[in-house]
C-alpha cells in the first residue's frame, strides 16, 4: 500500500470512518481506495471467532491454558509455543489480530477476571506475556495487549476511577506493559474501560501518547475496549486510533464535526489514519493458506498444561498414585471439568479431555470407583441467569454419603473441586475466597474416612482451604485448557513430574490481603490503591504475614539442591548489567524441572522499598543426578525504583542481596553486591529537608555534629554529663523526622538566618 498516496485521496469522512469498527470485530473497509477490512477477534487463550451475525455462534478453536495457568509454568518457551499455535488457528480463520495477552496485575484475589491475567508480579507478567506475543506475531498474527491500564476489578469497570500514586503506577501496574512493548513490539494495545487518576484510559493522552509512544516507543495502534470510548474526538486527540466495535457512525460524525469546527486539528486525524493504514497493510500481508491439524493443536494444549499444574502439598509422598489397589475419584468436576474462564475469552472447543476417563485409562491394575459428590453447574449463560446460585452451594447429603462409601472402600481418594463459572467471570468480582459449601463439606467428609485424600482444584484464583490440614495432597490445576484432563491424570500417576509454581500468593483468609476492594463496598465509584507498591508477596513480606502458600511455591516428585551462587562481579556501576549464575542438581530419583527465582533486596535503604523483588527466573530440566548451571542477567532496572520527583528510574547506591530461591519464602542462597552511581547524585537540601535525609550522608552528619555538639555539651539535655558526641548521635537519630528549620526551636534567640547558613554549609559539604 502506498500510504501517502492513499491518504491524499481520502475525504475527511473516509479518514474518520477508518478509525472505527464496521461491526463487532472488523475494521471498516474503503473499497474505493482498495483498503480492506481487518478481523480482530477475542483471545487470549483460544480463538473465539464469531460465526457470521450469530453473536452466540463460535468458530471452533483450541482452548489452551489460561494466563493464570500459563504463568504458573514459569517457562517463556511454553508461552511462546502457545502463541505460535494460536497464530496458526488465526491464520486459518483469516483473523489478523488476536485480542491478547491480558496482563493486568492481580491486585486482589477477588477480581473476577484474574483467571485471564498472569501474575501479581509485573516482571513475571511482562516476561511471560512478551514470549506469548513473540510467538503469536512470529507466524504473522498481531497481538493486542490489554487492558491498558489498571483494569484490576470487574465491579463498575466501565467507569471506576483507579487512584494510583505515580510510583506504584510505574513500578507495579505499567512495568509489565512496558516490557512487552520494548521486547515484543505488539501490533496493538487495548485501552481499558476504567478511569485512571480522573481520566478515562481511552482519553488519557499521558497514558496513550506520553508514556506508551514517547517514552516506550510503541509503534502500533491503540484501540478501545468494546464500548469504552467516552468522547470520540477527545480519545482521538489522546492517541486512540480505533474505536471498537461500531458506533453506527456516531463517533465518525463527531470527528468530522470537531475538525470542521476547529476543535480538532485535521493533522491529528491524519496521524491516526497513517497509523491505521500501516496497521492494515501489515495485517493483510500474512499468508493465510494454513491448515490446522486439530490433533496436533490438542497435543500442544496437553503439553502446555502439563507444565502449568502446581503441586501445593504432598504429605507422605501420597502422589504419584500407584497403579494398583482401589482409587476413588470423587466430584462432579471429574466428569464435567472447568477448563476455561467465562466471558469474552470463552472458546468453542471440539475436544475436551475428561479427567475421570483419562484416569481410568491410565490406572493400570487399579480399580477406579466414582462418586459424583455434588452436582456441577450447567455451563449455560441463560441457565445461570435464571438459576444464579450454583447447585453445589449447599451440601448434598445423599451424594456425600455415596462419596464417603466409595472413599472407605479405596486405598486413596481423589476429589475434584474448585470454583464454578458463576463464581468468577468477566463482568463480576468475587465477594469471598471460599469454594462452594457443598464441595467443602464433601472434602471434609471424605478426608475424615480416607487419610490418603488428594484434592485437585479447578479455579481461576486463590481459594481458602479450611480442610488443608486434613488432606494428604493438593494439586492446583487452575483453568488449564481442553487438555487439562489428560495432563492432570498424567501428573497424578507420575507419568509427568509437576513443575509449575504459583504466580500469586494464596492468603489464608481475605482479611490478610492488602487491597481495599470496591466490590465489598458497592457505594464506591473511586478505588484508592492505598497499598501502593505493596502488592502480592511484597505486602506479605513487609507485614510479616504467613500466607497459605507463598508466591513462587510449587513441589516436585523429586528434590533439588542449589549451590555455587556467584556474581559476575561483587561491585558494579548503576548503568551496568550483572550476570548471576547458580548450580542446580536433581538429588532425587525422578527426572523433573525446577524454577529458580532471583530476588533483589536492598541493604540499608534510604527510601521505602519492598523487602525483596523478583528480578529474574529460569526453569531448568534435570535427569536424576544431573547438575546444570542456571544464569540470568540483571540490568540496571533490577536495582531501580521510580522517583516521581525526577520522573525517572533511579538506582540507589549501596549494598544489595541477590537471593536465589525456590519461592519468595524459600531462600536457598544469598550473595552480596555493591552498586555505585557512575555520576554520584548530589543531594540538595533546604530548610524543609528532614534531619534524617541530611545525616544519611556522611558529610551532612559531620556538619550537623559540629553544629550541635557544643550546644549539647552545655545544654539542659546533658544534665548527667554524658559524652557530648554520643549524646549528639542519639539526638540526631531520635529527631531524624524533624526538619532543619525546626532546629530554631532549640533556642528562641536563634534567628532563621542561622538555619539558612546551615543549609548552605550542608550543600557545600555534600557536593564537594
Amino acid at each position: 500500500m502506498d500510504i501517502n498516496a492513499t491518504m491524499k485521496k481520502m475525504t475527511l469522512e473516509e479518514k474518520a470512518m477508518l478509525c472505527s469498527g464496521l461491526n463487532d470485530h472488523f475494521t471498516k473497509p474503503i473499497p474505493r481506495l482498495d483498503i480492506p477490512s481487518v478481523d480482530v477477534e477475542d483471545g487470549p487463550h483460544g480463538l473465539r471467532k464469531q460465526m457470521g451475525e450469530d453473536t452466540l455462534g463460535r468458530h471452533p478453536g483450541t482452548c489452551f491454558p489460561s494466563d493464570v495457568a500459563l504463568a504458573s509454568s514459569w517457562n517463556p518457551d511454553v508461552a511462546r509455543c502457545v502463541g505460535e499455535a494460536l497464530s496458526r488457528e488465526c491464520l486459518a480463520a483469516d483473523v489478523s489480530v488476536l485480542l491478547g495477552p491480558a496482563m493486568n496485575i492481580k491486585r486482589s484475589p477477588l477480581c473476577g477476571r484474574n483467571f485471564e491475567y498472569y501474575s501479581e508480579d509485573p516482571f513475571q507478567s511482562g516476561t511471560m506475556a512478551a514470549a506469548y506475543v513473540q510467538g503469536l506475531q512470529s507466524q504473522g498474527t498481531g497481538a493486542c495487549m490489554k487492558h491498558f491500564a489498571a483494569n484490576n476489578q470487574e465491579f463498575l469497570r466501565m467507569h471506576i476511577d483507579a487512584e494510583i500514586d505515580e510510583r506504584a503506577l510505574r513500578e507495579i501496574y505499567l512495568t509489565g506493559f512496558e516490557i512487552v512493548v520494548k521486547e515484543a513490539h505488539p501490533w496493538a494495545v487495548m485501552a481499558a474501560y476504567n478511569r485512571l487518576n480522573g481520566a478515562y484510559c481511552t482519553e488519557s493522552r499521558r497514558l496513550l501518547t506520553d508514556i506508551l509512544r514517547d517514552e516506550w516507543g510503541f509503534d502500533g495502534i491503540a484501540m478501545s475496549d468494546w464500548g469504552a470510548v467516552n468522547i470520540r474526538e477527545d480519545a482521538l486527540a489522546a492517541g486512540l486510533e480505533l474505536e471498537m466495535p461500531t458506533s453506527g457512525g456516531y463517533g465518525d460524525r463527531r470527528i468530522v464535526a470537531a475538525v470542521r469546527e476547529g476543535r480538532l486539528q485535521e493533522e491529528v486525524l491524519d496521524v491516526a489514519v497513517e497509523r491505521m493504514l500501516r496497521f492494515i497493510d501489515k495485517a493483510t500481508k500474512a499468508k493465510r493458506d494454513v491448515n490446522v491439524d486439530r490433533q496436533s493443536q490438542h497435543a500442544a494444549a496437553v503439553k502446555a498444561a502439563e507444565e502449568c499444574i502446581v503441586l501445593l502439598k504432598n504429605d507422605r509422598n501420597t502422589l504419584p498414585l500407584k497403579k494398583q489397589g482401589i482409587i476413588a475419584v470423587i466430584g462432579g468436576m471429574a466428569e464435567t471439568p472447568r477448563y476455561q474462564g467465562g466471558g469474552s475469552s470463552n472458546v468453542a472447543v471440539e475436544q475436551v479431555d475428561i479427567p475421570l476417563e483419562e484416569m481410568r485409562g491410565r490406572a493400570g491394575d487399579a480399580k477406579v470407583l466414582y462418586a459424583e459428590g455434588y452436582v456441577t453447574e450447567r455451563n449455560d449463560i441463560m441457565f445461570q441467569l435464571v438459576v444464579p446460585e450454583c447447585p453445589c452451594e449447599y451440601p448434598d447429603g445423599q451424594r456425600i454419603a455415596e462419596a464417603v462409601s466409595a472413599a472407605k472402600k479405596a486405598d486413596c481418594a481423589v476429589v475434584f473441586a474448585g470454583l464454578p463459572e458463576s463464581y468468577e467471570s468477566e463482568g463480576g468480582d468475587r465477594k469471598h475466597l471460599r469454594i462452594p459449601e457443598g464441595q467443602t463439606a464433601l472434602i471434609e467428609a471424605v478426608a475424615a474416612v480416607q487419610p490418603n485424600t488428594v484434592v485437585v482444584l479447578n479455579n481461576g484464583a486463590p481459594v481458602e482451604m479450611p480442610w488443608l490440614g486434613d488432606v494428604a495432597a493438593v494439586v492446583e490445576s487452575y483453568v488449564c485448557g481442553q487438555g487439562f484432563g489428560r495432563a492432570v491424570s498424567r501428573v497424578l500417576f507420575g507419568e509427568v513430574n509437576p513443575s509449575g509454581k504459583l504466580a500469586e500468593t494464596f492468603p489464608k483468609s481475605l482479611s490478610d490481603t492488602p487491597a481495599d476492594f470496591p466490590a465489598l463496598a458497592p457505594d464506591l465509584e473511586t478505588t484508592i490503591y492505598r497499598e501502593g507498591i505493596l502488592v502480592g508477596y511484597r505486602y506479605y513480606d513487609a507485614k510479616e504475614i504467613q500466607p497459605l502458600f507463598p508466591f513462587g511455591h510449587g513441589l516436585s516428585y523429586t528434590t533439588f539442591a542449589y549451590s555455587g551462587l556467584r556474581l559476575g562481579s561483587d561491585a558494579i556501576f548503576d548503568d551496568e548489567t550483572l550476570e548471576v549464575a547458580l548450580d542446580v542438581a536433581n538429588t532425587g530419583e525422578m527426572a523433573g524441572a525446577e524454577v529458580v527465582q532471583f530476588y533483589v533486596a536492598k541493604q540499608g535503604t534510604a527510601i521505602f522499598r519492598p523487602v525483596a523483588e523478583l528480578k529474574g527466573f529460569a526453569k531448568v530440566f534435570l535427569k536424576p543426578g544431573e547438575t546444570k548451571q542456571v544464569s540470568v542477567h540483571l540490568p540496571p532496572r533490577a536495582f531501580s525504583w521510580y522517583d516521581p520527583e525526577k520522573a525517572s528510574w533511579v538506582v540507589e547506591a549501596g549494598g544489595y542481596e541477590i537471593r536465589a530461591a525456590a519461592s519468595s519464602r524459600d531462600i536457598r542462597a544469598v550473595a552480596v553486591l555493591t552498586v555505585s552511581n557512575r555520576t554520584p547524585e548530589m543531594p540538595r537540601f533546604d530548610r524543609n529537608s528532614s534531619i534524617g535525609s541530611v545525616i544519611r550522608h556522611p558529610a551532612g552528619r559531620e556538619v550537623m555534629h559540629k553544629l550541635l555538639e557544643g550546644f549539647v555539651a552545655t545544654s539542659f539535655m546533658n544534665q548527667d554529663g554524658q559524652d557530648p558526641a554520643v549524646l549528639t548521635d542519639v539526638i540526631l537519630d531520635r529527631f531524624s523526622d524533624m526538619t532543619l528549620k525546626s532546629l530554631k526551636m532549640l533556642s528562641a534567640q536563634t534567628p532563621m538566618e542561622v538555619v539558612d547558613h546551615l543549609v548552605d554549609a550542608l550543600n557545600k559539604a555534600v557536593n564537594r
